[in-house]
């Protein structure tokens, strides 16, 4: 991978702008250094900035929140999650003036989830999620992907990427700390920093546990499952954790935004569908240094790697469903035959694209099993299925059928 630059650009920054422009409220959610600090306070340097990072800050907005917030016309909060009683008193605040853009909001955990919070802003808030950097960020350059898919409008020459190595690129993952560091072992001597600092800081501001000490190393279990589909039992058996504890504790850390629970695509068809969730990490850079994945470890065994780039790719899917109006989920699809699709996506009008990665250069007709059976179920809301694969050109495979270069995942 090339030398990085710093100035990424940020596809959300156009949804924050119009957002701000309508709704009282704007809360930019996601994981801790994905670069909502450095968005937020991009969009106006004049406006009044506060974080709750601060020790002073957080004490006199836990002790007065209604006066800490009162004292604010228009203002920058970061990190809301660690006094989520400021929310109430912002309610209060934007119910008397309802002003657009009068508070733009950060926080480093999913607040919809928090049970503290519920629907104190519903219907003053609109919340978007900003992800660690995109291969479309990194190579500063526009989201298509999806637009490419709907219409099957995929470019006719062959694809060159300035940045893309697959290999590196999953490894790497998008948090801009770990883009900066060339040595991988600086990549792997942050990401046990960071995820230090997640259990003894974050964790503790959203849930009171017992075993907080676990938490790495439940962490280092998920890492090993990823990918796969969701046994409770089995992952809390390696820590001698019940199932509705670490049914918990994995939803701590998907509050968190350090993982997800992919759940199953079904349509109209239950009867032979698995219905079992699958845990897959947000980003590839950190399950490579839970996973212990090195460039020298994959060139002797290539099998380590599938896990990884599918996370890769998992994660490319999130930030761009992320930066777009219209509403799209990510499932996978898995029977009881073992017929597999990756990720299906679908959009409110229950419209359905097909994803299968592929490690290899080489695709052939028979890759596309798991693609044609999804199609038949999905019936009339099928727009395509498409191989993400590790070449440079866009097949057609007929019946609305594509191999398609990683390259053109931005």
């Amino acid at each position: 991978m090339n030398s990085i630059k710093s100035d990424f650009p940020r596809h959300l920054k156009s949804r924050m702008n119009i957002a701000m422009q309508d709704t009282p409220v704007v809360l930019i959610n996601g994981p801790r250094q994905s670069g909502k600090t450095t968005l937020v306070r991009q969009y106006s340097p004049s406006l009044p900035y506060f974080t709750l990072d601060d020790d002073n800050n957080l004490n006199a907005a836990k002790q007065d929140p209604v006066g800490f917030v009162n004292r604010i016309d228009r203002g920058i909060i970061d990190e809301i999650q660690r006094a989520p009683e400021l929310l109430r008193a912002i309610k209060f605040s934007v119910d008397k003036n309802r002003q657009p853009g009068r508070f733009l909001l950060t926080g480093s955990a999913n607040l919809l989830a928090l049970p503290q919070i519920g629907d104190s802003l519903a219907g003053r808030m609109e919340i978007l999620t900003l992800l660690p950097l995109s291969l479309a960020e990194i190579e500063r350059r526009e989201n298509h992907f999806l637009n490419y898919a709907q219409n099957q409008s995929w470019p006719h020459s062959p694809i060159q990427s300035r940045q893309l190595d697959c290999t590196l690129q999953a490894l790497a993952g998008g948090y801009p700390e770990m883009l900066m560091r060339q040595d991988p072992a600086r990549r792997n001597a942050w990401a046990k920093s960071y995820i230090r600092a997640i259990v003894e800081r974050d964790v503790k501001d959203i849930s009171s546990i017992e075993k907080l000490l676990e938490m790495p190393r439940l962490l280092e279990v998920l890492a090993q499952q990823s990918g796969k589909l969701t046994n409770f039992t089995q992952i809390g058996g390696q820590l001698n954790l019940d199932t509705k504890t670490t049914q918990k504790y994995i939803g701590i850390l998907e509050t968190l935004f350090l993982i997800n629970q992919l759940r199953p695509w079904h349509g109209n068809t239950l009867s032979r569908i698995v219905k079992t969730p699958k845990t897959h990490f947000i980003d590839s850079g950190l399950l490579a240094s839970l996973n212990r994945i090195t460039l020298e470890r994959i060139q002797v065994d290539r099998s380590v790697f599938g896990t990884l780039l599918e996370t890769w790719v998992y994660g490319e899917l999130l930030k761009t469903v992320n930066i777009i109006e219209e509403t799209w989920e990510i499932f996978h699809y898995r029977d009881k035959d073992q017929v597999e699709v990756d990720f299906v996506l679908e959009n409110n009008e229950r419209k359905i694209i097909g994803i299968e990665v592929k490690a290899s250069s080489t695709v052939f007709n028979q890759d596309f099993r798991g693609l044609r059976k999804l199609a038949s179920l999905a019936d009339k809301h099928w727009i395509t299925g498409i191989i993400l694969y590790n070449g440079n050109q866009c097949l057609s495979f007929g019946d609305a059928l594509w191999a398609i270069p990683f390259s053109l995942l931005d």
